[in-house]
């Protein structure tokens, strides 16, 4: 277990980016008090919100590594770019955390010690929603949530829309390399998909989730019709790719 005094060499925070204002520094702040390093995926940021980030790098050095990338890739791409450079540095494990203070700091050490503990799996988040969370979301992702478990014959995803969770770095990557989706917002639910076909063994985590109105400075990348297009056609192309590996007796 990570501790304010020890740096972990196998497991690092990753929080990208893309226009989330202050809530990226609170993020940070409270992620640098649980683990260190904490790396963040600037995804071709317009509103200067790094900026913010400059006392936290000047007060952990060594620790916050902050990674720019020039104009907007999506959420998926940002993490590929990320999770390569933490390769090439010797990591093994990367836990995803959303850069608009929507998810628990304080669960990190958590999800970290069952990741240690089983180092081969997947360990995914399974948001426990409040009263704050908009009820159209939450009954939207029940729809996604029974295509994932039905494309993979109920491989083990609670959640596959949530994004706080912790990936073996190399197994990400191998299944990135798989397609050339999974860039944007569609990354958790086809990578969730796609690492359960490869047989990657997966553990839950019940995680609490608070949703911050705009009107509190929260923020949302999420565009219900071009985003829920994504999803559908998304959920279509796993379909066909579900009963392709059903047909040659691949899905394990």
């Amino acid at each position: 277990m990570n501790s304010l005094n020890t740096v972990s060499n196998s497991h690092l925070v990753m929080i990208p980016s893309y226009n989330t204002g202050q809530l990226l520094k609170i993020t940070v702040t409270e992620a640098l008090q649980q683990w260190l390093p904490v790396w963040v995926i600037i995804d071709g940021s317009t509103d200067g919100s790094e900026d913010l980030l400059i006392p936290l790098q000047e007060a952990y050095p060594d620790t916050l590594v902050v990674l720019k990338i020039a104009n907007n890739q999506g959420k998926g791409a940002a993490i590929l770019t990320g999770i390569k450079a933490a390769e090439k540095q010797g990591f093994t494990h990367v836990l995803t955390m959303d850069a608009d203070h929507q998810h628990p700091a304080n669960y990190i050490q958590r999800f970290m010690q069952q990741s240690i503990d089983k180092p081969e799996a997947m360990i995914l988040g399974e948001p426990i929603f409040d009263a704050s969370a908009p009820m159209i979301r939450v009954k939207g992702r029940k729809i996604s949530n029974w295509w994932a478990n039905m494309e993979t014959l109920n491989a083990g995803i609670h959640d596959s829309l949530f994004g706080m969770r912790i990936y073996p770095i190399n197994d990400l990557i191998a299944v990135m390399h798989t397609t050339t989706w999974a860039r944007r917002f569609d990354f958790e639910p086809e990578i969730a998909v796609r690492m359960a076909w490869q047989g990657i063994a997966i553990l839950n985590i019940a995680t609490p989730v608070r949703y911050i109105a705009k009107e509190e400075g929260g923020v949302s990348q999420f565009k219900y019709g071009r985003d829920n297009i994504l999803l559908i056609g998304m959920h279509l192309r796993l379909l066909v790719g579900f009963l392709l590996r059903l047909a040659k007796g691949l899905l394990r």
